[in-house]
């Protein structure tokens, strides 16, 4: 947390130390702003350790990407009707890698950003900057929410400082219980499943706060309500989500998934994922599936959830990873994702840092420190291309 007045890359594991400490004690307010301000310092330093053209803005602008194809899209209607058609490999009119790869929510995002005058890789590169520090807010927002203000704390610097920013930082792949924020957080999950085909794994994360905010059920149904509206208005559009999913697995199989092997990538991606989560996840999810077995073990008929003891940090800290963990692995077993995992699953290993509570409090300023010193690492020993 004190990296926040850092620009550059050497924000090293020293500047971590007080992180903790301060999310500890900051008014809860100020806290989120200091880690949203800390998540962007840290993505934006960690991004232009290779320069701005090719750390931001040239990233999102090479043949494979997104931005080849805006200038192209000039009737939005029709390139919704037609989008299917240009998805397999091979036709004249083939999309590139990036947007045949996904819905036609993330081309229409930069096409929009396009028509307002922020057009190019540059505005392209700082908006998906913008977006991918969210996570340092809406993680430990969702833990308090869910669960304590202690645990949120915990949360908020590892949250802050996670070493995926290396790669969130320009990657276009990233409420109380009220009906009007239940609605809204709908639409915005029902979009982000035309952001990416992979986001509709978001389901057991989804489960998991509805399980946990099982005292405001209404709001499941004011949230599917929002993503349904989503859904409605991308199908009377004319973009079948069924149809682009299984064209685009066409167009992954013509490509270089043949000749990815299954029983390599299978485990090759847990290896990958361990590094862009950082090693802390690894030591959230052990003590995540112990406290996860000790809850259940006391399960009550009568609520499906022990009721959380004084002084404990509740359940949406082991809940919540195992959750995210589940994702990952059904993502995984799928043999979908061969490779890149560390860019493609990036909306998952955000929420394995919600157990960040249960690191011992002794533990947690050098498992922060480690966390930040594999992403200098990554960031200055590898040149990652995507």
């Amino acid at each position: 947390m004190a990296c926040c007045t850092c620009w550059d890359a050497r924000c090293t594991p020293a500047r971590c130390w007080r992180g903790p400490a301060l999310a500890a004690r900051l008014p809860w307010r100020r806290l989120l702003v200091l880690s949203y301000a800390t998540a962007l310092a840290w993505t934006l330093s960690l991004a232009l350790v290779d320069g701005w053209q090719r750390g931001i803005a040239g990233r999102l602008t090479t043949r494979h990407e997104y931005l080849h194809e805006v200038p192209g899209v000039t009737d939005i209607p029709v390139m919704l009707g037609t989008f299917t058609t240009r998805i397999l490999d091979f036709q004249p009119d083939s999309w590139t890698t990036h947007v045949s790869g996904h819905p036609p929510g993330a081309l229409l995002v930069f096409v929009w950003l396009d028509r307002v005058g922020l057009g190019g890789g540059g505005w392209a590169g700082t908006l998906c900057i913008l977006t991918a520090a969210l996570t340092a807010v809406a993680v430990p927002y969702t833990v308090r929410l869910l669960g304590t203000d202690d645990a949120a704390r915990a949360v908020l610097p590892f949250a802050a400082l996670f070493p995926g920013a290396v790669w969130s930082g320009v990657s276009a792949d990233v409420t109380r219980g009220s009906a009007l924020g239940a609605l809204g957080g709908g639409a915005l999950l029902g979009f982000g499943c035309y952001l990416s085909y992979g986001l509709v794994l978001m389901v057991p994360i989804a489960v998991a706060v509805v399980i946990l905010g099982h005292r405001h059920r209404f709001t499941a149904g004011w949230a599917l309500g929002g993503a349904a509206l989503v859904v409605g208005a991308f199908t009377v559009a004319g973009f079948d989500w069924l149809t682009g999913y299984h064209l685009v697995v066409e167009r992954y199989y013509q490509g270089i998934a043949s000749r990815r092997a299954y029983g390599y990538w299978v485990w090759a991606n847990l290896a990958i994922v361990t590094v862009a989560a950082g090693p802390a996840a690894a030591v959230i999810l052990r003590r995540a599936a112990v406290a996860g077995w000790r809850a259940v073990s006391s399960l009550r008929p009568r609520d499906g959830l022990p009721r959380p003891q004084h002084g404990t940090l509740g359940h949406a800290c082991w809940l919540l990873p195992l959750a995210a963990a589940a994702a990952i692995v059904a993502a995984d077993l799928s043999g979908y994702s061969k490779a890149e995992v560390e860019r493609i699953w990036l909306p998952f290993t955000g929420w394995l840092m919600a157990g960040a509570a249960l690191i011992p409090a002794s533990g947690r300023r050098t498992w922060l420190t480690v966390q930040a010193a594999v992403a200098l690492a990554v960031n200055h020993l590898l040149l990652t291309t995507w």
